[in-house]
């Protein structure tokens, strides 16, 4: 960024505040007193002379496009870049400084010339779409989150390159964001006639499902806490998501990979170009790789190294992830290829360039998330519990001084909980906290026994002018289950949160804080539920998982006493199950029948898709005789009735 020095000058720069009290309850307030001395403190911490990041983030660039905007079908908005224009110059009162400074480096959007032959498309997403440029053709690395996106990323590179022929898409990882846009740059014809493979780590398609699938409704309502999805784009809401903007709005797209990479140290030449494979599992995502290119000394090292602590267990919602495994594959990366490497780039955040920086990067992050595991399990065999382990690790300062270790998406204190998590579990050992009251009825006992709402009220608010914002939090948030209609505790529970998300140096804990407090202030406001289950996710899902997922939306009591043989037959895919509820349990048995059953299907797994999506019904494709049967089709209906239809829009802060 050319205005980097005014920027840092004007980072220093404290203004005066509003004052909270007298402001609507319903309105964003100002940053209190505490929390403009919390931010002042960060400005003292933190080197915040050092600009290397601003001149690396910005190396490059043939074009920007500060202002991007992605609309889809019928005018509908995928991507806005051009929302985040406030984002320059001074860190205001309502946001942590480092976390503004972060988020400018996050606003370096457009096509950038990361080395000879490879090119990375940034501010177009969550993530990063790199291009290689082979002898005759182009390589795709993750095609960002949504068609959409991935299309206007593409055609970017387009309008300043070759438009040479795509010959292969690579994705580093199972997560959305580095596969979901790949029909935007390549259709499914292509692959199938063999002219563009599709590369992937071992086991992708296996996890790139499954997360979205067995509990996806409720990762998907706390991601759009963890995104801020929900709440407006501004000094007092989300400025970042910690490893990018914000999460694309547009179509999820798939197709399956032609070619797995199975070992490390497996090579595959495409078109001309060398690449070297290291494979990763249990590290950021339980399918993932890093990448060595030797004709450009350069390293691919998917979301394995970031500007930021990553994640150990994401606040959304997912299996905990192995520290251990992480540092282990991060420090292997530099004995195979660091001392080969001018250049690393990634899937957030910008290349990193010359060789001693970026072993020294690799080598700090790798010591900061073992540094994290050991720490905390050093303190669990003392006898520490998670929340007091959580709240005293602190990394030297060698390590936390470091700007790419800052908390802007995972932070110490919840990958603490999380490496705490993964070996000893939820339990920390005390038998009064072995069965807890949930927290409706705790809520009314403890409002019961410390005399009242308008007691609690009236000492939270004097906590609340002390800057005890955790606390203020804590206490009401009983108030709150205990009496979810209590306006005065709404106002006030909701003024905490706001305030601990102005001090967050997270991005992620600040989006949750803000946007709890403005379902406080304003109830959940319900739209359109967003979803990866699409046509394509659909299709790549197992029958197992079809049958998985069924399971689990199976009303346990409901079904109480009933029994169901269902046999399906699935000509098209060879598979037959038999599915079985009893004892309230919905269970399958692939390849099995039973002379016992109450009915028998057959039909396509094509058409099961179809109805999974709600294109179509069993009772119309029975009627037309596309689904045939043989027995009591009254059972099929009677056990549909027994699942539960998932509401994405559940309370989180209420009752």
């Amino acid at each position: 960024m050319k205005a980097v020095p005014a920027f840092i000058m004007g980072l220093c720069l404290i203004m005066t505040p509003a004052a909270v009290k007298g402001q609507s309850p319903q309105l964003p307030q100002a940053a209190s007193a505490a929390t403009q001395i919390a931010n002042q403190a960060v400005l003292k911490e933190l080197d915040f002379s050092n600009t290397e990041d601003f001149k690396e983030a910005s190396r490059g660039l043939i074009e920007a496009v500060p202002d991007l905007i992605v609309k889809g079908a019928n005018d509908r908005m995928v991507w806005n870049l051009k929302q985040y224009g406030f984002l320059k110059g001074v860190a205001p009162e309502t946001v942590n400084p480092s976390l503004w400074r972060n988020a400018l480096l996050n606003m370096n959007a457009g096509l950038f010339k990361v080395t000879d032959r490879i090119y990375q498309l940034r501010g177009f997403d969550l993530s990063n779409m790199s291009v290689i440029e082979t002898d005759n053709g182009i390589i795709v690395i993750d095609p960002l989150i949504t068609a959409e996106v991935a299309k206007e990323a593409l055609d970017l590179y387009y309008r300043h390159r070759p438009k040479k022929p795509l010959v292969a898409v690579i994705y580093t990882h199972s997560h959305v964001d580095h596969w979901g846009g790949v029909k935007g740059v390549v259709r499914e014809e292509e692959v199938k006639a063999g002219r563009v493979k599709i590369i992937a780590p071992e086991g992708f398609l296996e996890h790139a499902i499954s997360e979205n699938l067995l509990a996806g409704n409720v990762m998907a309502r706390r991601a759009s806490y963890m995104f801020g999805n929900l709440i407006s784009k501004s000094p007092q809401g989300q400025i970042d998501a910690g490893i990018g903007k914000t999460t694309s709005a547009g179509t999820v797209t798939l197709i399956a990979p032609t070619d797995l990479v199975t070992k490390t140290g497996q090579e595959m030449t495409v078109d001309g170009v060398r690449i070297v494979f290291q494979l990763t599992p249990d590290t950021e995502a339980p399918s993932e790789m890093n990448f060595y290119l030797p004709q450009f000394r350069a390293l691919c090292l998917a979301e394995n190294a970031n500007a930021t602590l990553h994640n150990l267990y994401t606040l959304r919602g997912a299996q905990v992830r192995d520290a251990k495994a992480w540092a282990k594959y991060l420090n292997e990366s530099v004995r195979l290829f660091g001392d080969r490497t001018e250049v690393l780039f990634t899937g957030h955040f910008f290349p990193r360039f010359g060789r001693a920086r970026i072993i020294d990067f690799l080598e700090k992050q790798a010591d900061t998330y073992q540094y994290i595991h050991d720490q905390t399990l050093r303190l669990a065999n003392h006898g520490y519990t998670m929340n007091e382990i959580a709240e005293s690790i602190k990394l030297p300062d060698s390590l936390g001084r470091e700007w790419f270790n800052r908390g802007y998406y995972g932070t110490i204190n919840h990958n603490a909980k999380a490496v705490y998590q993964r070996y000893l579990g939820w339990f920390d050992g005390n038998p009064a906290h072995l069965n807890p009251l949930p927290p409706e009825q705790a809520g009314k006992k403890y409002v019961e026994f410390m005399g009242g709402a308008e007691a609690i009220i009236s000492k939270a608010q004097q906590a609340f002018e002390k800057g005890e914002y955790r606390w203020v939090a804590e206490v009401l948030s009983q108030v709150v289950f205990a009496d979810p209609d209590h306006s005065k505790a709404r106002a006030l529970a909701a003024s905490a949160l706001e305030q601990l998300g102005y001090q967050s140096e997270s991005a992620v804990w600040r989006n949750f804080y803000l946007t709890g407090a403005a379902e406080l202030r304003h109830g959940v406001r319900k739209g359109p539920a967003p979803s990866t289950l699409t046509s394509d996710t659909v299709r790549a899902a197992t029958t197992d998982m079809f049958f998985d997922y069924l399971s689990i939306r199976l009303n346990g009591p409901k079904a109480d006493g009933k029994k169901i043989t269902i046999h399906w037959n699935f000509p098209d895919t060879g598979q037959q199950y038999l599915v079985r509820l009893r004892h309230s349990v919905l269970s399958y048995t692939a390849g099995a029948q039973a002379g016992d059953a109450d009915l028998t299907l057959t039909l396509t797994r094509t058409l099961l898709d179809d109805i999974f999506l709600r294109r179509t019904s069993f009772e119309e494709k029975m009627q037309s005789g596309e689904i045939r049967f043989e027995g009591n089709p009254q059972k099929l209906g009677e056990l549909f009735a027994l699942f539960d239809q998932f509401d994405f829009w559940f309370n989180i802060v209420t009752p």
